[in-house]
């Protein structure tokens, strides 16, 4: 790299006013993020292949503490693969990672999660036949040790979990122990982008938050989106709907066919010039 920033780094430190999309307020967060630490997270050089097929082509790019930023692109653009090499579902074919100014290697999601950084999909942040309170600390349970046994601490997860959501305002739950198939789309993502806030995450991945939502829990969404982001933590974030980026989003990556082809800081584009970019081809596809 030779000292210089990833190409998902921002061009200047300067940080532009919320440009809001049409119908909604514009987010009341100054997103000054401090670039002078070390990234949340950054890859350098990343390239991916399936097989034969090289799907990612030596991308740059960084998530600082405190920062959204929305991978946006046409289908096939490479986000959601990027998305699983943060994860740690996917390992680079080359290139190198960096978590808080360290290189790492993930053999599983489980090395990122033990890392803090959480991932939350569309249908798979939530589980239906368990409680909410089950929900909130699956595989975090707290327990309390009883000869060889250990036993979970009920009545404890219980009150953590109704003081972590009482924020929320959840109108289909009565009590924690309600089972969380009664949460619609927009509280599952709310809960389990509150959950990963409660345990200390440091890197928030989130794969179209808002697909299928209603404008209400729309909203609700992307308010827990900044109320990450004002907690420090990095987000990188996934979506096709353009009037749900542009609220949120510090930095914009334009990836096309595996390649970062533009990064766009807060402000500099409307609505209908980051759609018209996304739909516009930037480079001619490799032989």
């Amino acid at each position: 790299m030779s000292g210089q920033a990833p190409m998902g780094a921002p061009s200047t430190p300067d940080t532009a006013t919320t440009v809001a999309a049409s119908g909604d307020a514009p987010s009341v967060h100054a997103a000054h993020v401090d670039r002078t630490v070390e990234p949340a997270f950054e890859l350098r050089g990343v390239s991916h292949r399936y097989g034969p097929n090289r799907v990612i082509f030596d991308v740059d790019l960084a998530v600082w503490p405190g920062e959204v930023v929305a991978l946006v692109g046409d289908n096939g653009a490479g986000k959601s693969t990027l998305l699983k090499i943060f994860a740690g579902y996917q390992q680079p074919t080359s290139g190198s990672l960096r978590f808080m100014g360290r290189d790492v290697r993930f053999a599983s999601p489980a090395d990122a999660r033990a890392l803090g950084i959480e991932a939350v999909y569309q249908d798979l942040a939530i589980i239906d036949l368990l409680s909410l309170w089950r929900n909130f600390f699956l595989g975090k349970e707290i327990v309390r040790c009883v000869g060889p046994l250990k036993v979970l601490r009920r009545r404890e997860m219980r009150a953590v979990c109704e003081e972590a959501l009482a924020g929320l305002g959840l109108t289909r739950i009565r009590s924690t122990d309600d089972a969380a198939s009664a949460l619609s789309g927009g509280e599952r993502q709310s809960v389990a982008i509150t959950r990963a806030l409660h345990f200390g995450a440091k890197l928030l991945l989130l794969d179209e938050p808002t697909a299928a939502l209603s404008v209400r829990e729309t909203r609700n969404v992307l308010a827990s989106i900044r109320r990450a982001r004002d907690h420090g933590l990095g987000v990188l974030y996934i979506d096709h709907n353009m009037s749900h980026v542009l609220p949120v989003a510090d930095r914009i990556v334009l990836l096309e066919l595996g390649r970062v082809v533009r990064v766009i800081d807060r402000g500099q584009v409307s609505e209908d010039e980051l759609a018209d970019l996304v739909a516009t081809r930037h480079r001619p596809t490799d032989a």
